[in-house]
This record gives C-alpha cells, sequence and structure tokens, in this order.
C-alpha cells in the first residue's frame, strides 16, 4: 500500500515512522505547510515528499493520516473524504461542535472509512478491561473512576486553540468510557480551578477539573485532569462492580508516592509523556488502521464515536460555566 501522511510535528513523525516499519506499507509520503520540515522528515527516514496535501492525493494514496494540528483536521478529512481515500485522523475531527456535526454528516453519508485516533482503544489495560465489563467478570459495574494527569502543561501558544481542557485531554477518558463500559454518559457536573499559569485563565480555560457523570445504567464516573501532576504522566481507569474491582494504569509506572511505610509499590520508573505512556497503543492502532485502508476490517473509532466525545466535553464547559448539571441531549447531535 503506499500512505500519505499530513503533519510531521511531534506526533506525525512518530506515526511516519511506524508507518513505515509495517510490512503492509509499501511506499510514504509525506507532507506539511512546513515544507522544509517535511522535506527533512522524508530525507532522514528516505520516503516521499509531496509539496501540498492536494499533490499528495492527486500522486494516489490508498489511505490518508492525518497527524497536523487540530486547525488542519476538519480541511484535510474533508479531502480525504473527497478522494475516496481511507483517512485517519487524529481527534478532535475539528475545533468546533458545529464542524464536528457537518463531518459526521459527510462521513456517515460517504462509504469512505474514517478510523479516529482514540489510541487508549488498543492500550491492552483498556482492552482487558472492556471484556471484563462485557463478560459480566466484575458483576453489576457500579461506579468508574477516571484520571489523566499530564506531567507539565504544554507550551502557552496551544492553549488558546487547544479547545480548553475537557475538549483536549478530558475528552479521551469520555470515549474510552464509553468503549470499556458500552454504556452511553447521559448527564454531567463539571467544575474547573487555575491555580498554575495565568495564561490559562487568560484563554478561559483551567488547568485542574473534576466532573461527575452518569451513564445511561445509572452507573456513576468520577473524572479528574490536571496540567499540572509532578510526579509523572498518569492516566488511569478504575471500574468497580459488584464482585470485583479492575484498574487500569497501575503498574510500576504508577506516578503515586505511598504515604505508608514499608510499601516500595510502585518502584517505577515513572512515564514522564503521553507518547511514552501509550506507546504500543500508538503503533497498534496505525497496525488497525492500515488493515481499515486495505478493506480487511471496518473502522474501529469512528466519526460518530469521536462526536458523542466531543458532545460530552462541550457539555462539561456548559456546566463550569453556568454550574449547573447538564444532560448531554441537550447538546446538538445532529
Amino acid at each position: 500500500m503506499r500512505i500519505g501522511l499530513a503533519g510531521v510535528g511531534r506526533i506525525g513523525a512518530f506515526h511516519a515512522e511506524t508507518l513505515r516499519s509495517l510490512d503492509t506499507v509499501d511506499e510514504l509520503v509525506v507532507t506539511d505547510l512546513d515544507t522544509a520540515a517535511a522535506r527533512s522528515l522524508a530525507e532522514r527516514l528516505g520516503v516521499a515528499h509531496a509539496e501540498t496535501s492536494e499533490a499528495l492525493l492527486a500522486g494516489g494514496v490508498d489511505g490518508l493520516v492525518i497527524a497536523t494540528a487540530t486547525p488542519g483536521h476538519s480541511p484535510l478529512l474533508r479531502q480525504g473524504l473527497e478522494a475516496g481515500v481511507p483517512t485517519f485522523c487524529e481527534k478532535p475531527v475539528a475545533s468546533t461542535l458545529e464542524e464536528t456535526l457537518e463531518l459526521a454528516k459527510l462521513a456517515s453519508a460517504s462509504d469512505v472509512p474514517v478510523h479516529i485516533g482514540f489510541q487508549r482503544r488498543f492500550d491492552q489495560g483498556y482492552q482487558r478491561a472492556r471484556q471484563a465489563v462485557h463478560d459480566g467478570e466484575l458483576g453489576f459495574v457500579h461506579t468508574v473512576r477516571a484520571n489523566t494527569h499530564d506531567q507539565a502543561p504544554p507550551h502557552a501558544t496551544y492553549i488558546p486553540t487547544s479547545g480548553g481542557l475537557f475538549r483536549d485531554c478530558s475528552i479521551h477518558d469520555f470515549d474510552i468510557i464509553r468503549f470499556v463500559t458500552g454504556q452511553e454518559i447521559v448527564s454531567v457536573y463539571a467544575t474547573g480551578a487555575n491555580k498554575g499559569a495565568s495564561f490559562f485563565s487568560e484563554a478561559d480555560d483551567v488547568d485542574t477539573a473534576a466532573a461527575v457523570l452518569t451513564l445511561d445504567d445509572g452507573t456513576l464516573v468520577t473524572l479528574s485532569a490536571t496540567r499540572y501532576n509532578g510526579a509523572g504522566h498518569d492516566v488511569r481507569l478504575e471500574v468497580i462492580g459488584s464482585d470485583g474491582t479492575m484498574g487500569v494504569g497501575y503498574d510500576d509506572s504508577l506516578a503515586v508516592t505511598s504515604a505508608q511505610e514499608g510499601v516500595d509499590f510502585p518502584k517505577g520508573p515513572r512515564h514522564w509523556s503521553f507518547m511514552e505512556r501509550f506507546l504500543p497503543a500508538y503503533r497498534s492502532e496505525l497496525t488497525a488502521f492500515a488493515e481499515v485502508a486495505s478493506g480487511s476490517r471496518p473502522s474501529p473509532c469512528t466519526v460518530d464515536d469521536a462526536l458523542q466525545a466531543f458532545r460530552v466535553a462541550e457539555a462539561c464547559e456548559i456546566s463550569r460555566h453556568e454550574d449547573r448539571m447538564v444532560r448531554i441531549d441537550e447538546v446538538a447531535a445532529t
């Protein structure tokens, strides 16, 4: 297969190396608005380069991987759909709910497969938790705890275009909660605070947030997120049931120090970034996309999945601003 990659920043360069290593990918073509960066990566990896995304698609590809900054996702996804090319797009598919709704309509009206990059679906721990819930191993599930804690905040220039902590960070939790439990989120109550850099509040964002979610079967979810977790990058999920509890992210890399004497768990080393924490999952999801592009499997994470997670994030933002419980059906679905 011949795969095109748009975007050669940190995640794009990593995806390029992964795609080049796949047996099913015969040729890789990269492009970026920063043409010098694209040429440099192409030379370093020994792959092809296209000056523009239009040129890349015109040259013929069997699949398109979108790894640009968020503003590039929507137009490139449209290009992929219009060209009839199976497309992988990092989350989010768009910066706003309105754009996301429009793209969901376009994708549903097309037979072109689109795979959205929620990499946690390919993490072995989350997959094991999903299986345990599906098989009834934990009895009836009544409580879920989820957290995404970044070790350090991104650069100040990133925050104004990030969409905010819920849309940029917790959206992964919203998606994986749906994936693991098989249930939909029906209501949220969310809040947030700032104790760190002023650029968060200046962008009407928060550096720390919490939410209580209710699922459609009555399961309760507590969620937390922060840009300041100096102990390390900490992403976890607990699924608590009548017959047992299962946790994801509870290994020796856990970024927690026990206050009790004689406890030497966790032993480390700790993770310091999402790339480090989810390295195997990123590789697995691109292997899956190669299968999607070849027509051997359906998309494991659709634009509609991305829309549902975005609606929850949108509801959390409304709840935070209006200090009230928000039902997800208050947020447009079509």
